[in-house]
């Protein structure tokens, strides 16, 4: 995955701000000549592991206790809002859509990447089949979300979407898409 998230960084500007940045995986691969870094995470025992890992490395960041759902920003105030990995652990990503549509800037980007349902019918029904046990082992993943069309339908454009797969996990959280969604600057 560093390859994969390093790259989608990469498209990362100005004013950043991650969505549930857990543990820190994302630190190593934002570019350097970023405005400001905002990492958030409501789990405390998290941003405490995030935390010292962000001692340990040469990147200037902020942690925040912030939920997707809720976060701290005026409107239109965010150049950058990144998602890995988090719009399948939410309980509802239809108001955390919503909350990045509000805080991104006109022509913002949404940075994603996310494991999401299979195109292929016999893998989505085992999804289903397995989404229930898969969420309380998994700390609450939905590994059947069509994310892509929840992405489209909050009205961001997407711009940039790649698919490809999570090769060493199992079948049902496979299927992964990597991408950039645009706020239009109406």
């Amino acid at each position: 995955m560093g390859p994969r998230r390093r790259n989608l960084l990469s498209y990362a500007r100005g004013r950043t701000v991650e969505l549930g940045s857990g543990t820190g995986l994302n630190l190593g691969h934002y570019p350097a000549d970023l405005d400001e870094l905002i990492l958030t995470e409501p789990e405390a025992a998290m941003r405490t592991r995030l935390a010292r890992r962000l001692r340990s490395s040469q990147l200037r960041a902020r942690v925040l206790d912030a939920s997707a759902e809720q976060l701290p920003f005026a409107d239109e105030t965010v150049d950058t809002v990144v998602s890995t990995l988090v719009l399948c652990t939410v309980d509802d990503p239809d108001p955390v859509l919503q909350e990045i549509g509000r805080v991104l800037r006109p022509r913002g980007r949404l940075l994603f990447l996310e494991h999401v349902r299979a195109e292929s019918p016999r893998l989505a029904h085992w999804q289903d089949r397995l989404a229930g046990p898969w969420r309380r082992f998994a700390e609450g993943c939905h590994c059947n979300r069509a994310t892509l069309e929840l992405i489209q339908a909050c009205g961001l454009a997407l711009e940039d979407v790649q698919e490809t797969s999570w090769r060493g996990m199992p079948p049902i959280v496979r299927p992964l898409i990597t991408g950039v969604a645009t706020k239009s600057d109406i």
